[in-house]
């Protein structure tokens, strides 16, 4: 799977990151802080990674920024992207059944090693549901972001 893969700081969770993803034999595409002479801006850097994923050149992003909210804002502006910060494995595996999210946000300050991990596994095992009214909910956000006027 391709991922890309934004911080707006160069932090060991970060690295972490990016050394995880690409042992478990994902290509990583890197953003801001991690890309030399990249713009480290959380905004900037976490609108880029889930450009990757709007425009199909990534399957899914994960955003980092100290807290992860600013991140998880910033790539929910992408249409087609459904974004969500998790600190926990549980609200990783539900963003992923329930929300159908294609970009994780990661809060720099609050991840661990091994919170990392345990995000990354439920976020990675977790399947979209297929129950209808799970599935109506993610149409209506896809319509929300169809509805939205061009820039």
């Amino acid at each position: 799977m391709r991922i890309a893969v934004s911080s707006d700081m160069d932090e060991p969770v970060a690295r972490l990151l990016v050394e995880e993803l690409r042992g478990r034999g994902h290509e990583v595409l890197t953003h801001g802080a991690l890309r030399p002479g990249d713009d480290p801006g959380w905004a900037v850097c976490s609108e880029r990674a889930a450009r990757e994923v709007a425009a199909g050149h990534a399957d899914q992003a994960v955003v980092c920024c100290w807290t992860g909210t600013g991140a998880s804002i910033a790539a929910n502006k992408v249409p087609g992207v459904r974004a969500a910060l998790c600190a926990d494995a549980y609200t990783a595996d539900g963003a992923r059944r329930w929300n159908d999210a294609n970009v994780l946000a990661l809060s720099l300050r609050l991840t661990s090693g091994p919170l990392l991990t345990e995000i990354l596994d439920a976020w990675f095992a977790g399947e979209p549901s297929t129950d209808a009214e799970d599935r109506e909910s993610v149409t209506h956000v896809t319509r929300l972001d169809a509805a939205r006027p061009a820039p």
